[in-house]
């Protein structure tokens, strides 16, 4: 199953510009296969990697993942250049120009400090504190499935959904402080994180992490709230409306921005994620954005030509059954099918014809069905015969 560009990238899906390029700078050096020769996972994680940049990197592809998923980018996300190197939307200068800011420590951007040789940045010091918001923890996100039909995937539909999650306290407001008083932590004094400093002949390094007194928050609770028990959030119920476009298949999903889980202590909510599931037909298989319904038609018919009723998603329509029509011929109904995710208009609707045949016969009908196997024009044989003749004579004609 193909990885989450955000997971890809090792960043939150609330991340910056500047995050999500950083933390790609980092991976491209780590993975670029001029580091790694004849390494074929190498290979395939900068491919990976230089793929979620291009999507993440861009505001409108961005928009559109995170609402419809890989579905809503299409299969190659890279625009067919991200195998290659500086293809697609990911500048191959960005990654080579850390190598310059490792030993500018980043001033060539506009950055200013950091260590002599801008490790802090190089090695990723300074997203310690990526997975927490100011002010509170990020909560965490929610995933639910959603069951559909095909007549709601095919025109879209919008859904009313009761979740179970966790939400704000409103005893404390989501401070999770009784009286909402807080002092600040002394072991970080209030920068939410702690730094342990090596240095080493080629310079400092630096990392960071969040401080565990705190928690990373950079405050401490005198008073915990009696309701949520300091943490700001209990458990609730809400009610969300999900509106699903026409088109998604099974296992799309969508993206629900701050509709997930509250965060503690004031903390921005997580995301909800609507994984979508299609619920067999039992008239109608799916291929693609067109529908398949096989019809039964007796032999007569087929034979003469007929027109019938035929059940579609929008209601019954006649269909036209010409002449001589064989078995396993698919007629088609245009624009019946399901519409389209990324674009205007419909597929279409194919009817399979199949010839009936009767398992019970009465005496009369089985007497019929002998007279009609007298005709000359009934037997396959004969046609095969008058075909052959033909070409003898033919044959004949031609030596003769």
């Amino acid at each position: 199953m193909k990885r989450e560009y955000y997971e890809v990238l090792g960043v939150s899906k609330s991340a910056t510009k500047d995050e999500i390029k950083k933390a790609y700078r980092k991976l491209a050096l780590q993975f670029h296969p001029d580091k790694n020769p004849d390494n074929k996972d190498a290979e395939e994680h900068f491919k990976e990697v230089n793929e979620a940049y291009e999507v993440l990197s861009n505001d409108d592809k961005r928009r559109r993942y995170d609402q419809f998923g890989h579905a809503g980018v299409g299969s190659s996300a890279a625009s067919g250049g991200g195998a290659q190197y500086g293809g697609g939307g990911a500048d191959i200068n960005d990654i080579f120009s850390a190598f310059n800011d490792m030993f500018t420590g980043g001033k060539g951007r506009g950055g200013g400090g950091g260590s002599p040789f801008g490790f802090e940045e190089a090695f990723g010091g300074g997203n310690a504190r990526r997975g927490r918001s100011p002010g509170g923890i990020h909560g965490t996100d929610l995933k639910i499935r959603l069951k559909l039909t095909l007549e709601e995937i095919a025109k879209g539909v919008e859904k009313t959904l009761k979740i179970k999650k966790q939400v704000t306290c409103k005893e404390c407001n989501g401070s999770g402080s009784k009286s909402g008083a807080t002092e600040v932590c002394q072991t970080c004094h209030g920068s939410g994180e702690v730094r342990q400093i090596s240095k080493t002949m080629f310079g400092q390094f630096v990392n960071i992490a969040a401080c565990p007194t705190c928690g990373g928050e950079g405050r401490i609770i005198k008073e915990r709230c009696p309701s949520c028990y300091g943490e700001g959030i209990k458990l609730g119920e809400v009610t969300v409306k999900v509106t699903v476009p026409s088109g998604v298949e099974n296992g799309n999903y969508l993206t629900m921005r701050g509709q997930g889980n509250a965060g503690p202590r004031g903390g921005t909510a997580g995301d909800l994620i609507v994984v979508l599931e299609e619920i067999p037909h039992e008239l109608f298989s799916r291929q693609g954005n067109d529908v398949i319904y096989t019809l039964a038609v007796s032999f007569p018919d087929l034979v003469l030509g007929t027109k019938v009723d035929v059940p579609t998603i929008d209601g019954a329509v006649k269909l036209t059954i010409p002449p001589s029509t064989q078995p396993e011929t698919m007629l088609r109904i245009p624009g019946h099918g399901i519409g389209h995710l990324k674009g205007s208009g419909r597929g279409d609707q194919y009817v399979k014809v199949n010839v009936f045949v009767p398992k019970d016969l009465s005496h009369q009908d089985k007497e019929l069905l002998k007279e009609m196997k007298k005709s000359s024009g009934i037997s396959p044989s004969a046609h095969n015969d008058k075909d052959a003749k033909s070409f003898f004579e033919k044959a004949r004609d031609i030596f003769s």
